[in-house]
């Protein structure tokens, strides 16, 4: 069954075409990117000086060749902003990284363009609006819906359906999978906090589009009900880091709604700006935090994270030999005993960045996921108007980034669909911000035809 895997690699590059022949071009890149993330098997396709060939750049690639096919007007107005500054130098800085380190600079950078650029630009192309971030948070939405039956069979089963699809196991440590007196459910993604960090996005999207009034109903189905099926859904996926970034998301909304404020969410961004900000430069010391999770969640969590800590506090030290632009790919990131083995553990997707790719790295990706949101709520959306059916989507979605940023602190759950979202707040912040005002009430009054007159 596992030579199903290049066949369904190989042969998505198809349907994204047909994708893009079927539907609107906007709908088809929403279809390629949730259906391939949730889909397509986890695997790694050695292609020679090209970067690994992966269920994400198989939709990058068959997106950006159906576009330039189906599309290419879209490419031509295409106009690069101040916004994208963060992101292509996180995308170049590779070639520094590599080439101090005695490196090839290709392969690399290829990589990280294929796995953030491409999902931002393709982001900045085709959701340049609030209809637009509309219908991809939709898009979120079902996806979500569309993974309840998956995670609920796995709930019970175990992470079974990637070895019984595919004939090879996505996911090793089944060991990491038992919790809270059940199954944590994994389907086709890379871990079991992947999915809940999927299922609490597309479960925040829901509650929120449900409480503005936005979407009242989805496939002719009470919009209240589904929302409830898949906070339930997401509940079972057993993901307590999740369930935090969902209690977290829904106070931000909430505070928005009710006070008028996006203080919690600038407070968020501040605190991880913060945090990266003391744990980069070795000054974080985890005694108290520990002490803190140990009252709060128990021991066994407190100690996952005092291991966590504790590795990245020599990664750290490690990574100030090579300050600017890191170690690139060598693996000098890595700590090794005097035998040459490796001892450190890289959980969280800042310490491997700083690591890799130095302060350069760190600070230019964070900074090409959190400053659109920051920008939007600030300066073109404030929170006043976040209830509002036009933009609740594009503030949902706004919340959900920063939430999974915020999850980046502690794990390296690389999903490009987030990307994607930093692309499409990118474009819309970039332009004036739209009407609010509804078209109800504003249309040219109706001229009614006079009755004919019989004349005799």
């Amino acid at each position: 069954m596992a030579a199903l895997i290049p066949l369904v690699m190989y042969g998505w590059i198809p349907v994204v075409f047909f994708l893009f022949v079927r539907y609107p071009p906007q709908r088809a890149v929403i279809a390629s990117f949730v259906i391939a993330w949730l889909f397509l098997p986890q695997t790694s396709i050695t292609i020679p000086v090209l970067p690994p060939y992966t269920k994400m750049s198989a939709t990058c690639y068959g997106i950006l060749m159906a576009t330039i096919l189906y599309d290419a007007a879209r490419i031509t107005t295409f106009k690069p902003g101040w916004i994208d500054i963060p992101m292509v130098v996180y995308c170049l800085c590779p070639i520094a990284s590599q080439i101090t380190n005695n490196g090839s600079p290709i392969s690399p950078t290829f990589n990280q363009i294929v796995s953030w650029g491409l999902p931002y630009f393709l982001g900045r192309l085709y959701f340049g609006n609030l209809d637009g971030i509309k219908q991809l948070a939709i898009g979120i939405f079902a996806g979500g819906l569309a993974y309840i039956p998956f995670t609920l069979i796995e709930g019970v089963r175990g992470p079974i359906l990637h070895q019984m699809v595919y004939g090879v196991n996505a996911f090793e440590d089944w060991g990491q999978a038992r919790r809270l007196g059940g199954w944590r459910p994994v389907v086709f993604m890379q871990h079991g906090l992947m999915v809940g960090v999927w299922m609490m996005t597309a479960a925040l999207i829901g509650f929120w589009l449900w409480q503005t009034g936005t979407l009242k109903k989805f496939k002719g189905k009470n919009m209240k009900l589904l929302s409830i099926v898949l906070m339930v859904a997401f509940a079972l996926c057993r993901s307590t880091g999740a369930y935090n970034l969902f209690g977290m998301a829904t106070l931000v909304l909430f505070c928005a709604k009710w006070f008028r404020t996006s203080l919690p969410l600038l407070f968020l961004i501040g605190y991880v700006c913060f945090y990266l900000y003391i744990a980069a430069s070795g000054q974080f010391t985890s005694d108290q935090v520990i002490g803190l999770i140990l009252q709060l969640f128990g021991e066994e969590r407190a100690a996952s994270l005092k291991f966590r800590f504790d590795n990245e506090e020599i990664l750290v030290e490690k990574a100030h030999q090579r300050l600017l632009f890191g170690w690139g790919d060598s693996g000098g990131n890595r700590v090794y005993n005097d035998v040459g083995d490796d001892i450190s553990v890289t959980d969280s997707l800042w310490i491997i960045n700083f690591g890799v790719h130095g302060v350069v790295g760190l600070v230019s990706l964070f900074s090409a996921l959190l400053l659109p949101v920051v920008v939007f709520c600030l300066f073109k959306y404030p929170a006043r108007t976040w209830t509002n059916p036009k933009v609740a989507p594009a503030a949902t979605l706004a919340v959900a980034l920063t939430m999974y940023v915020f999850d980046c602190v502690l794990n390296a759950m690389t999903n490009p669909i987030f990307a994607l979202i930093a692309g499409g707040i990118s474009s819309l912040v970039l332009k004036a911000p739209e009407s609010l005002k509804s078209n109800k009430g504003n249309s040219p009054p109706v001229k009614r035809a006079l009755p004919r007159q019989k004349f005799t």
